[in-house]
């Protein structure tokens, strides 16, 4: 089972943003999943985003172990980049993913699966950006 460990400034934030209690996704934002933001080639690996949700998604089924018993899932897909020792922080006010090969990325993305959702249904990108 993949297990994360989320330090106490990451579990403060995630409760200021009232979505501690939500159902959480940890996805890798590169064009591959249904709630990327961005994607493209260029970010492969390399961006996350925590996506809030009201209900389970059986596209991620992958339960990530925690401390604080958060509601944390991932796909088999966002698998390949996550590696033993994942660490959710907060350093300088954004929220920092390493583990034991490094940083993976250093302003990790809170959204809300549904605007995301919605935003691609009508054509929109919710981060704008592209490779």
């Amino acid at each position: 089972m993949l297990k994360i460990k989320i330090t106490d400034s990451a579990i403060a934030l995630l409760k200021r943003k009232n979505i501690a209690d939500k159902i959480l996704l940890l996805v890798t934002d590169d064009g591959g999943g249904k709630y990327s933001l961005q994607g493209g080639a260029c970010s492969i690996g390399a961006k996350f985003s925590i996506v809030a949700l009201d209900e389970i998604d059986p596209d991620y089924p992958l339960n990530i172990e925690n401390d604080f018993e958060l509601q944390l899932y991932t796909s088999d897909y966002d698998t390949r980049f996550l590696r033993p020792g994942l660490t959710l922080t907060v350093k300088n006010s954004r929220i920092t993913l390493k583990d034991n090969t490094g940083l993976l990325d250093s302003n990790v993305r809170i959204a809300n699966g549904q605007d995301i959702l919605a935003a691609f249904e009508k054509g929109i990108m919710m981060n704008g950006e592209s490779c």
